[in-house]
């Protein structure tokens, strides 16, 4: 497995989600949970970590934080280990408890750390965990929503100040429902799978933080050095599967076998991760929300029809990304 590209520097914020290994539970009960409230509450003032937002779920959890050191992955390594062998004394397991390494996502400032803030609480709504976020215990929801179960290492001030209101609270309430609305554009300013703002902080961050190296086992940094130009990638996709972006870059009806071309070469964009729904949508004739339909159907296609699969993979095969 290729290692997780970090970028890390004192006063960056990120979005962390790690996973059960095999997608099993972390957490077998409450006492699970609360046990890795307290390894949260360490986690802040042994490595000067500041956590905004929060959600455990059955197998995976999210975080928001801002690390003012720059020790991200020293801390989050400390993290899973000392919950893994607090865990597996627990019920006399031995063996890995996450799912591979966690997943970081740099983020460029508190405007998007509320978008996120909202996505993170909405996560019990969305599987069905319970009908009202403010029920479950195991989130930061309720601090923000109702000022109700704040653990004193939790810090809601920074993304409710983003809410210019007389009532911060209510204002927050409001705005989790509405994200409901907003869902699908959420990560359309995540860069290359791992950089979530404006291509301005993009820019930066490359011209601060990146050698010129690249690195076999570093392919988020690869992707980040080299400068794709999407039409060129589009192009040779559609070579590829032997039609051309005139062909089905068109407003109009297109026949169903250039209708499957034309999806491929949108999937294929999507998953490198370098470009938005936005940026795909322009460069093959389709608005944001036609790139978003097609995309959401090929997800639920493509695990059950092996024809489709092995085109895609071998479209990847042909176009090393």
């Amino acid at each position: 497995m290729s290692r997780p590209f970090r970028i890390e520097f004192p006063g960056a914020y990120y979005h962390i989600l790690s996973r059960g290994n095999e997608r099993k539970p972390l957490f077998r009960g409450d006492r699970d949970r609360s046990l890795f409230l307290e390894k949260l509450g360490e986690l802040t003032y042994r490595f000067d970590i500041t956590i905004f937002a929060y959600v455990l779920m059955d197998n995976h959890y999210h975080l928001l934080l801002q690390t003012h050191l720059s020790n991200l992955s020293r801390s989050m390594q400390w993290l899973g280990t000392s919950y893994t062998r607090w865990f597996n004394l627990r019920y006399n397991r031995s063996g890995h408890l996450f799912q591979g390494r966690f997943k970081s996502i740099l983020i460029e400032n508190e405007a998007y750390m509320l978008r996120l803030s909202c996505y993170i609480h909405r996560n019990p709504l969305r599987a069905g965990m319970t009908d009202r976020l403010a029920e479950y215990p195991w989130s930061s929801y309720s601090a923000y929503a109702y000022a109700k179960n704040t653990p004193a290492w939790l810090n809601t001030e920074l993304i409710l100040s983003r809410l210019s209101a007389e009532d911060n609270r209510l204002a927050y309430r409001k705005k989790v429902q509405q994200y409901s609305n907003e869902k699908k554009s959420i990560w359309e300013n995540v860069h290359y799978g791992f950089v979530y703002g404006t291509q301005a902080f993009v820019d930066r961050i490359k011209a601060e933080f990146l050698d010129q190296n690249m690195d076999a086992e570093l392919p988020q940094k690869n992707r980040l050095l080299k400068d794709y130009d999407i039409h060129n990638l589009a192009t040779q996709a559609a070579t590829s599967l032997s039609c051309t972006i005139d062909q089905i870059a068109v407003p109009s009806r297109i026949p169903n076998l250039l209708k499957e071309k034309r999806d491929l070469i949108l999937f294929f964009l999507w998953q490198t991760g370098l470009f938005t729904n936005q940026k795909i949508g322009d460069a093959m004739g389709l608005t944001y929300s036609s790139v978003s339909r097609r995309i959401s159907v090929m997800k639920k296609v493509l695990p059950d029809n092996i024809r489709l699969t092995q085109k895609l993979a071998h479209l990847k095969s042909q176009i090393k990304v």
